[in-house]
């Protein structure tokens, strides 16, 4: 969440041309998500991402063409990604360090994202196991897909300002693929690719808000006062909603983390704490209660100790 809310910061300071600070960016985004979060609920997440979902698939796709006008083709930029050894270093060096870190950053990436919260909201919000099951294999196919699409747009940089790319590249990357929107493209590509932005970090940042605070109010709250109405229980939800936000909201403000490093130390978080006694609880018949407290407190323990005490090791902590 705290990532979205940065991310929300940076779109804000961007288009604005530095008229709105980043600070003043993620306190208007935070604000927004969180009226419509509070007051809609679920209902609210799934017409906003519905309607989100289609402005990114048509603003990145009208992007992507605008681009490749530029490039002067997908096979331009392709060559000169084969050129440039993009496509063979994918893969990791043929060395115990480089192969560990590969493996670790996979299993961040893939296995960490399995118990996140919101996957989890939309699967028990589907009307049937039908729906959740086909939403998410569709879901799942659509965003691998879509995912290369700014890959690409961010890669045609390098071939329509390459003087943009060397002066962002080691200072601040996350600035590359909105400055060259802003400097070489159209004024509707731009309200295109900024509307598309801003529903995919809204689409996701609703979805993160309100996922922790129903499960802290159903699991937790609901489990200490078992009398709770179910008027009271949704105050308690949208008090934990508010707290939440200001949470998140501080904490964004105040991290220096890149929005890529707070989304993977996230997933770090779930990986180390939550996909062991999940895939166990899953598919092991004498899983109970106590093994998956054990697993959590457990793969923490060791998880937080090594990032302490080992954090340059060969093998990295989260494994």
């Amino acid at each position: 969440m705290a990532a979205q809310i940065k991310a929300l910061g940076l779109v804000f300071n961007v288009v604005s041309e530095g008229s709105i600070s980043q600070t003043g960016g993620m306190l208007i985004g935070a604000g927004s998500v969180l009226i419509y979060t509070l007051f809609g609920g679920m209902w609210s997440v799934a017409i906003t991402d519905f309607i989100q979902m289609i402005i990114i698939v048509v603003g990145m796709l009208y992007i992507g063409g605008e681009m490749t006008v530029q490039t002067g083709g997908v096979g331009v930029v392709l060559e000169h990604a084969a050129a440039a050894g993009q496509f063979s270093n994918f893969w990791p060096d043929l060395n115990l360090a480089s192969i560990l870190g590969f493996v670790a950053a996979l299993c961040t990436m893939m296995l960490g994202s399995i118990p996140q919260q919101d996957v989890f909201q939309r699967i028990t919000s589907s009307k049937n196991v039908n729906i959740a099951v086909q939403a998410a294999l569709l879901g799942g196919v659509l965003y691998f897909i879509f995912a290369f699409v700014p890959l690409y747009l961010a890669y045609s940089a390098t071939i329509i300002s390459p003087d943009l790319v060397k002066q962002y590249l080691d200072t601040d990357p996350q600035m590359i693929l909105p400055k060259l929107i802003l400097n070489h493209a159209p004024l509707i590509a731009q309200v295109m690719f900024f509307g598309a932005l801003l529903s995919a970090i809204k689409s996701c940042a609703s979805a993160t808000l309100l996922a922790p605070s129903v499960t802290f109010a159903e699991n937790i709250v609901r489990s200490f006062f078992k009398h709770l109405s179910d008027k009271d229980l949704l105050k308690v939800m949208r008090i934990t909603v508010f707290c939440f936000a200001v949470v998140v909201t501080f904490f964004a403000i105040n991290s220096h983390l890149s929005i890529f490093k707070m989304v993977e130390n996230a997933y770090k978080v779930t990986l180390v704490a939550a996909f062991v006694p999940l895939a166990f609880g899953v598919y092991w018949s004498k899983a109970n209660s106590l093994g998956g407290l054990l697993a959590v407190v457990g793969g923490l323990t060791v998880w937080i100790s090594c990032e302490a005490l080992a954090t340059q090791a060969i093998l990295p902590p989260l494994n």
